[in-house]
């Protein structure tokens, strides 16, 4: 890309490697020179935390704070009851009002990390769409805004031709989030003075259908941003391992397991992912991506503690630091790793090691247990596990056990 922005936002956006595509470079930085941008992030509520895969564009909403403008987080209360199609093979399950509000007071706790709200000028806005949506009338909608929209191009986004390709059913609900999607900038323009919309580049024709509608409905300029789709050097989308999700919620992940999963970034990954994920200057996250052999080692730790630190504070970060150098330098239990609490009554007369590997998170199924057994691939107490058919009663709980799955996954087994 040979544009060379006027604005810090802009610049530092190209130059960490967070844009993807603008709807118009030269205007947004002009706006950005003039004044205090207000640019929003649209989050459908659809479970209780945010995970990794969101933490790019949350760090976009950090870096426009940081640069003084006004970042919103918009909660999809509306939205949610509707559900985006994009991209999926299948319906969202609906979700009730209380499960969906639940969802939302847990994503609020993760933005509350990184975003800085109240009532200045730069200070960010948590706004929920059901403000506007719940309270529409269907025909008046039909009438002012739906006039708007043209099949023909609706049917023409990725999104939806992907599914229809495919031949697998699009309902006609799922069908009117777009519009929704569209109608949320709208009324942020018209209401707030929202100028930019960004998101993930599977957004960009939700983002461009919503400025459409602006600019035909009050005639106002507006803007639209995207991230690049974020993948891992050996192409797995960022943001899943082993175990599932990479949550960003505390309760749903503790932040040991977070700090691990960024020391087990590959190396090819690491440079990139200082840039993205940490404040670092970008020198120093070159220098640091460019180290090789054991060194590069140290540049893992420097990105998970600075990732960690911004979610979950310099004392986690530290803990989880001290708990992988014990167990991984000295073979010893850390303080802070995850750990399985059994019952008596859960244990019975015994339970499989099989299964307490599964309970404890380290392998899918009792299969992939099995197969880690077999495989030489199970530690109990550092010491190989080799009969897949041991079972673990409370007397052999008379102590903590650590599982270990390889040599860098690990949990802690106790009678509770």
């Amino acid at each position: 890309m040979t544009y060379h922005p006027k604005s810090e936002f802009i610049a530092i956006m190209m130059e960490r490697g967070f844009l993807a595509d603008c709807t118009d470079y030269q205007g947004l930085d002009d706006a950005f020179s003039r004044g205090v941008v207000p640019a929003y992030i649209g989050y459908d509520a659809t479970a209780k935390s945010l995970h990794v895969g969101h933490l790019m564009n949350i760090m976009m909403l950090r870096w426009l704070q940081k640069c003084g403008h006004k970042p919103i987080t918009l909660m999809g209360g509306g939205t949610t009851k509707v559900g985006d199609p994009s991209f999926r093979s299948d319906e969202r399950p609906l979700l009730d009002d209380a499960a969906i509000q639940s969802n939302i007071d847990g994503l609020e706790k993760v933005f509350a990390k990184y975003l800085s709200y109240g009532d200045a000028d730069n200070d960010a806005m948590m706004l929920n769409n059901a403000e506007w949506l719940d309270g529409l009338n269907y025909l008046s909608f039909l009438r002012d805004i739906g006039r708007h929209f043209s099949i023909n191009r609706m049917l023409s986004f990725e999104s939806v031709k992907s599914r229809l390709d495919r031949e697998q059913s699009l309902s006609f609900l799922e069908f009117n989030y777009m519009i929704l999607q569209a109608y949320d900038f709208l009324e942020l323009n018209r209401r707030y003075g929202c100028l930019l919309q960004m998101g993930g580049s599977d957004q960009w024709g939700n983002i461009v259908n919503g400025i459409d509608l602006t600019r035909r409905v009050l005639d106002h300029e507006i803007y639209g941003l995207t991230t690049p789709l974020l993948t891992t050097s050996d192409g797995r989308k960022m943001g899943k391992s082993q175990g599932g999700a990479i949550w960003l919620n505390d309760e749903m992940l503790s932040s040991y397991e977070f700090w691990q999963f960024w020391r087990n970034t590959t190396d090819a990954d690491t440079g990139k992912f200082l840039k993205i994920f940490t404040e670092l200057p970008v020198a120093e996250c070159d220098r640091l991506g460019a180290l090789e052999g054991s060194e590069i080692n140290a540049a893992k730790i420097i990105l998970a503690n600075e990732v960690t630190t911004l979610l979950h504070g310099a004392d986690a970060a530290a803990a989880a630091e001290a708990t992988a150098r014990e167990v991984f330098e000295r073979g010893g239990i850390g303080d802070d790793l995850p750990t399985l609490t059994l019952s008596a009554a859960d244990l019975g007369d015994g339970m499989s090691i099989v299964q307490v590997i599964v309970k404890a998170g380290l392998a899918d199924s009792g299969k992939a247990a099995k197969r880690l057994i077999s495989e030489n691939g199970a530690k109990l107490n550092d010491e190989p596990l080799t009969n897949a058919g041991l079972m673990i009663d409370a007397a052999a709980l008379a102590a903590p056990i650590k599982l270990s799955a390889g040599k860098k996954r690990h949990a802690l087994v106790q009678l509770g």
